[in-house]
């Protein structure tokens, strides 16, 4: 199985670039652009909401690829939440995928977490675990701070 080009993710060097390369990658259904948002390192991980967890980027496009057999996936990230420092990222995100099922179009909402390396390549995601949401829970839950009266 031949590696994607790795220079095809690099879009100006920044985490937020290959995110938004992942996500346009999976509503073209584009399996090399997809890729070569990914890092070159054995151990990358991917996990998609009540799969395995595929380790590495044979088993990961593996998995891609028979996503996308079905056509590209309809998916809009909204919500970022980002912890960054020098050399790795984390994003929280909600995926809101427009699904087409009998009884007509459906959303999905999935909760994705997506980590980013800074590479000799440039950023690169190295690990993307995707669990269910819940389209009627509220969008985020965050602490209510203390009121002190």
């Amino acid at each position: 199985m031949s590696k994607a080009k790795k220079q095809a993710a690099t879009v100006g060097g920044s985490a937020e670039e290959i995110e938004s390369s992942f996500y346009e990658a999976l509503q073209a259904g584009d399996i090399d652009r997809l890729m070569a948002c990914w890092a070159d390192e054995d151990d990358v991980v991917c996990v998609h909401p009540g799969g395995p967890r595929l380790i590495g980027l044979g088993a990961i496009r593996s998995a891609f690829d028979a996503m996308f057999n079905n056509g590209s996936v309809r998916v809009r990230p909204q919500g970022v939440r980002k912890i960054e420092s020098l050399a790795s990222a984390v994003h929280s995100v909600r995926e809101r995928i427009e699904l087409t099922t009998r009884e007509g179009p459906m959303e999905a909402v999935v909760i994705a977490t997506n980590v980013y390396h800074k590479t000799a390549q440039g950023w690169r995601m190295v690990a993307h675990h995707a669990s269910p949401g819940n389209s009627r829970e509220s969008d985020d839950v965050t602490e209510t701070p203390p009121v002190f009266h």
